[in-house]
């Protein structure tokens, strides 16, 4: 026997992931397991930055830790290394992920903050992990298309209608992405484990069997501080050049 465990959308809350990972390891004890994080490490949080270089460091030591890549990955990454905008990003949390590498308060954005190492990490993140009954993946997945047909829009950003049950041909679909607050939202044919954990300070992992099929065979509930509340269209970064002297 052996057992998969799957964290959602942790949005730079390092705190949690670090109750999370205790938790997991009390409750496996002896069993086999690995661990899958369904992507969105980064913004909104305060520790981002700890977040990647907690969950790179353990990838390089331990291959039983998957990380894939979310929405947020693909925002910061695009904004960091191409000539986009940086207000795509900003304007999504990525003002908290940029102070947690020390960026200042204000004055010009300054990308360069962010480490090669971390840049280059998000940029190798995958998009799905499949075992022999599910489906693990940020957001979702087309069900009519063949995995290896699935686009990158569809496994970043899309959104299953509310109660859907629908998962991919004979495996369980597990994501996040789509938050509930009084989540999981568990059906047949897929499990959402997007409890808005970075706001709330409540974390459901899902803990799925390996040799059985369909949705989690338990959970582990993680209870932290909520997070800090803004005022909407707050930022938390003022990017207007500086004064010239």
């Amino acid at each position: 026997m052996s057992l998969t465990y799957a964290i959602a959308d942790l949005h730079g809350r390092f705190d949690i992931l670090e109750s999370a990972v205790s938790e997991i390891r009390k409750h496996a004890r002896t069993t086999p397991f690995k661990i899958i994080t369904l992507g969105d490490y980064v913004d909104r949080g305060p520790e981002s930055r700890e977040i990647i270089e907690f969950l790179l460091a353990w990838q390089y030591v331990d291959s039983s830790l998957v990380c894939l890549k979310g929405n947020h990955e693909h925002m910061m990454f695009e904004t960091i290394r191409k000539p986009l905008d940086p207000d795509w990003w900003i304007a999504n949390g990525g003002d908290a992920t940029l102070l947690s590498y020390g960026h200042p308060r204000t004055g010009n954005y300054q990308p360069d903050v962010v480490p090669a190492n971390h840049t280059a990490w998000l940029e190798t993140l995958p998009l799905m992990h499949v075992d022999e009954f599910r489906v693990f993946v940020h957001a979702g997945v087309d069900p009519i298309r063949p995995l290896d047909e699935q686009t990158e829009q569809i496994l970043l950003w899309s959104r299953y209608p509310d109660g859907a049950n629908i998962g991919h041909g004979e495996r369980h679909v597990v994501h996040g992405h789509h938050k509930f607050a009084d989540g999981p939202k568990c059906y047949a044919n897929r499990t959402n484990l997007d409890t808005y954990a970075w706001y709330t300070g409540r974390l459901v992992v899902g803990v799925f069997d390996d040799g059985k099929p369909g949705g989690p065979v338990d959970f582990i509930e993680v209870k932290a501080r909520p997070g800090t509340i803004r005022e909407p269209g707050r930022r938390l970064i003022d990017l207007r050049p500086k004064a010239r002297k």
